[in-house]
């Protein structure tokens, strides 16, 4: 797929800049503002490490590679509201440029390649943007500036010199452009579906692989190498999780402090979390699976309870689902999963009140998936947080509709930062059966992940990975996936 399809990737940026023209303008008519201005965004900067040289590799920021596509750092772009006509502002490039770091190619190349109605350099942004303004007074620009409400920052609205010459809204875009990334369209679908097809091919890879004695970032670069080797992969979606044993109850794993590091066990659970992505689109799969190929009675229990979680959150979702209601589904599946294995006890509705589900899956069932990991949109305007225990980590309360990406990925946990609080308080302690609890301490965690496209009458997933037990050990011994059908 890599190159295959230049022209119809840039296609999808000219139909996303399409949509948010369609929305913005909506908005406007129905305000009873006029439909002049600018939508004016400016895209990122490659990033020094600290004071030396070093480059970054460079990964365009999300909503101007939404709108436009462009993989250089160090442009501006603009749309004419009232015309639709689209202009890339590209940085003038010093001489040097071309002795090294390649061609510098002319204004009219990024005009064709990014199917713009005009490029000019960004030095000329102020002069360019005033000519184009059909109206009288001081031109209106339409910048990016809104809450991202997975990561609490904020986005910047572009600056250039020569912007006090123009009317500034700040408040405007943001909300109409997130909601535009949340309901993906059919190429945007292609795209996350690659991206999850390469993605669900290295895990199994990895599953493969995987040995006892082995080091967790051999499974990392495992996958890395597959999606880049043979997908074209160049950027993951994030950083890769490869924890195994304990490790597997730290939700983010794979970080800096905690880097992938750990020698494999015997008797050690797995637990990978990666995706990669492809022309900005991305994905987000989790497998879990014993290192060693066969699962243990208790790994059975607790892979059992996250799978069948899994399984019962997307045969329920279609569009008008709440996704509140498929969290707490998730909940009550494992409660009831653990209590049949002795692992907790008593009544589960009673669990289900005092919030003891979170002590054991203390994140949200999942998220919105596209450019971004945690794409945005998660919270419209008016919606706020749930304060309980695990439902104040949920990405989104939203009704599902048709047209979403988001993450199904419930978990199962045993982790004393936790478990403790929960043994100690009156409220819950008296629902854990504290020798099982014991009995499980340092047995990690397990979550199953998969993308899930919501769909007119239902939901489709995008994850193609081994799933049921026997199909794991299966793939872990040699066989064939997807498995061959007698």
């Amino acid at each position: 797929m890599r190159d295959e399809h230049p022209k119809l990737w840039m296609e999808l940026h000219v139909k996303n800049r399409e949509k948010l023209l369609t929305s913005l303008r909506q908005h406007l008519s129905d305000s009873s503002r006029s439909l002049h201005g600018f939508v004016l965004l400016q895209g990122g900067e490659e990033q020094t490490r600290y004071d030396t040289d070093h480059l970054e590799l460079f990964r365009q920021e999300s909503y101007f590679a939404y709108l436009f596509g462009v993989i250089e750092p160090g442009f501006y772009a603009a749309i004419d509201v009232a015309t639709g006509n689209s202009i890339l502002f590209a940085p003038r490039l010093p001489s040097e440029y071309a002795v090294w770091l390649g061609e510098i190619k002319p204004l009219s190349y990024f005009k064709e390649h990014y199917m713009v109605t005009t490029c000019c350099f960004s030095d000329e942004i102020e002069s360019v943007l005033q000519q184009h303004y059909q109206c009288s007074g001081k031109p209106l620009l339409f910048l990016l500036h809104g809450l991202n409400t997975d990561s609490d920052n904020y986005s910047k609205p572009a600056q250039f010199q020569g912007i006090d010459k123009f009317d500034k809204d700040l408040t405007t875009l943001h909300p109409i452009l997130t909601e535009c990334r949340v309901i993906k369209s059919e190429l945007e679908i292609a795209l996350i579906q690659y991206a999850n097809d390469i993605s669900s091919e290295a895990h199994v890879e990895v599953m493969r692989k995987t040995k006892v004695g082995m080091k967790e970032y051999q499974l990392e670069s495992i996958f890395l190498h597959h999606t880049y080797m043979y997908g074209g992969c160049r950027h993951c979606s994030y950083t890769c999780i490869c924890a195994t044993g304990d490790n597997s109850a730290v939700l983010h794993y794979g970080h800096a402090a905690a880097p992938n590091d750990k020698i494999l066990e015997d008797g050690d659970m797995a637990l990978f979390d990666m995706g990669a992505e492809y022309h900005f689109y991305g994905s987000d799969i989790t497998c879990s699976f014993p290192v060693n190929g066969k699962f243990t009675s208790d790994q059975s229990l607790i892979y059992s309870a996250v799978l069948d979680a899994h399984n019962a959150v997307i045969s329920a979702m279609k569009p008008g689902i709440n996704w509140v209601d498929m969290h707490i589904l998730a909940e009550k599946v494992i409660l009831e999963s653990l209590k049949r294995g002795h692992v907790i006890l008593g009544d589960v509705d009673d669990m289900m009140a005092s919030r003891l589900g979170a002590a054991f899956m203390p994140h949200g069932l999942g998220h919105f998936l596209g450019i971004d990991t945690h794409d945005p949109g998660g919270y419209l305007k008016g919606l706020e947080r749930r304060k309980e225990p695990g439902l104040k980590s949920l990405r989104t309360i939203r009704d599902l509709r048709e047209g979403m990406v988001i993450t199904v990925e419930p978990g199962c946990y045993f982790i004393d930062a936790l478990l403790l609080p929960a043994m100690n308080s009156p409220e819950t302690s008296k629902f854990l059966n504290q020798e099982a609890i014991n009995r499980f301490k340092g047995f990690g965690g397990v979550r199953i992940e998969s993308d899930v496209l919501v769909t007119a009458t239902g939901c489709y997933n995008m994850t193609k990975c081994p799933r049921e037990m026997r199909e794991i050990e299966a793939v872990m011994a040699g066989a064939p996936w997807p498995a061959q059908k007698i």
